[in-house]
């Protein structure tokens, strides 16, 4: 299961990668907002990691205005790993090698087209374990 939500700067991004979601039958969760009016983009941050640190969603999904926010308020949590990026490999590496459990994007950075991209790589890629687990571990300690 996948937890999304956005702030109202990430509503179109958001929305895009639901209907994307709900084509490929992958069950998530909208948490809001889902409307344009101006709302605190922690709030949203918060009941994302919430639902993955809680073990109700495996994943999840923030969007805002440029991903920077929520990345800075989803990193307070602990066990959360949110990485906010805008580019395709580097969608693919924070899985690969940080085993990231947040994808922050921008919605006033990216299109809906490219946001539904970076969301896929997202939620496809493995983490590759290995050396990269020492790593992973010490940033929980």
């Amino acid at each position: 299961m996948i937890a999304i939500a956005c702030d109202h700067g990430g509503l179109d991004i958001k929305n895009a990668i639901i209907e994307d979601l709900k084509k490929k039958g992958v069950e998530y969760i909208d948490l809001g907002t889902n409307t344009a009016d101006s709302v605190d983009y922690p709030v949203y941050a918060k009941k994302v990691c919430t639902e993955i640190t809680e073990g109700r969603c495996e994943k999840g999904i923030l969007c805002c205005g440029t991903g920077i926010g929520m990345s800075i308020a989803a990193n307070k949590v602990r066990g959360i790993r949110a990485a906010v990026l805008s580019d395709e490999f580097s969608a693919e590496m924070t899985r690969r090698h940080n085993n990231s459990n947040v994808l922050c994007l921008g919605g006033r950075v990216i299109n809906e087209e490219k946001a539904v991209k970076l969301a896929d790589i997202f939620l496809n890629t493995p983490f590759e374990g290995g050396r990269h687990e020492k790593r992973v571990s010490m940033l929980e300690d």
